[in-house]
């Protein structure tokens, strides 16, 4: 995923340092054992265990079939499972489908795809009580307007478990207009990925790393809508915005904190800070902040871009 950005954003001679640097993190792919079958990848989803088998199976599929077909018939099935590793599993299609997309049908580029894919069944995990939209409100109020878990500590087990007793979610995941037509889809995302940006700026501080992906899960579903059949969109949206919304709710404090007014720059800057800090969430959060910032010329998301790599240790 952060491969992908730095190759995308001019900074591709910094590839192999950050590889050979992350390489320590990584372990081993997990084997396969138990093939997964059109008959039995539903009792499979969520199985951490099986990564291996999911890798093993999307890798057959994508071999057998266009890219594009695969993933379209395998985004509805994840969808509902979108907090997949904290969204990464979603994230890492949203990066590879870009660069599919920009024309790199390399086999490195379909593997990757298959183990995004495969990353998202094994750790499928949903986000409680999901409505679709169907209010009034853009994205920053409802960002704005979302309640908080009662307790937030502990793991996103114990965090989601509170939702069922919350009657405010539900309300306020509603709240959020609604695409009219889908070609409102990819604006209302962009929308929700500037204002899930900016709210970082004010509210970051509570969980530097984990509330990236409010804004960086609705840009990786952005940028995955031109590879799907448009009856997906408003589908897409609605995940996109319960990951976001559930992600501020269980980890972001109710009320914003003040940021000292600092010399923003420019984009390149951003992103040159980011890729020289060198953790992956600042580098993606940095690329999705510069998307925020190309959108609406908002300086605040530049400066939340610059606030993720003062709070992330390098």
């Amino acid at each position: 995923m952060a491969v992908e950005v730095l190759v995308r954003r001019g900074h591709a001679t910094a590839v192999d340092t950050w590889i050979d640097d992350y390489l320590n993190r990584l372990d081993d792919m997990p084997s396969a054992g138990n093939p997964i079958t059109a008959d039995t990848w539903r009792e499979a989803l969520g199985d951490g265990s099986r990564v291996g088998d999911w890798s093993v199976y999307f890798e057959h599929e994508i071999a057998e079939r266009p890219w594009r077909e695969v993933l379209a018939t395998w985004w509805p099935r994840l969808l509902p499972g979108i907090m997949a590793g904290a969204t990464h599993g979603l994230i890492r299609v949203g990066h590879v489908a870009r660069a599919l997309l920009a024309g790199d049908h390399s086999e490195p580029a379909l593997t990757e795809l298959a183990h995004g894919l495969a990353f998202w069944a094994a750790r499928s995990r949903a986000v409680p009580g999901v409505v679709a939209p169907a209010g009034t409100l853009d994205a920053t109020a409802a960002l704005a307007g979302l309640p908080r878990v009662p307790d937030q500590s502990g793991g996103l087990a114990h965090r989601f478990g509170q939702f069922a007793e919350m009657s405010a979610w539900p309300r306020a995941l509603s709240a959020l207009r609604p695409p009219a037509t889908a070609d409102d889809v990819p604006l209302l995302l962009g929308d929700l990925v500037h204002a899930a940006t900016v709210h970082y700026l004010h509210h970051g501080q509570a969980s530097p790393v984990l509330l990236v992906h409010a804004a960086t899960a609705p840009n990786a579903v952005r940028h995955t809508l031109p590879a799907l059949p448009r009856e997906l969109w408003a589908p897409s949206l609605t995940a996109g915005w319960g990951a976001a919304a559930a992600i501020v709710t269980t980890f972001a404090p109710a009320h914003p904190v003040d940021v000292p007014v600092s010399a923003v720059g420019t984009t390149d800057e951003m992103v040159e800070r980011a890729v020289a800090h060198g953790h992956e969430h600042v580098i993606k959060f940095a690329d999705t902040a510069a998307e925020a910032y190309d959108l609406t010329k908002d300086d605040r998301a530049l400066r939340a871009g610059l606030r993720a790599a003062e709070m992330i240790d390098p």
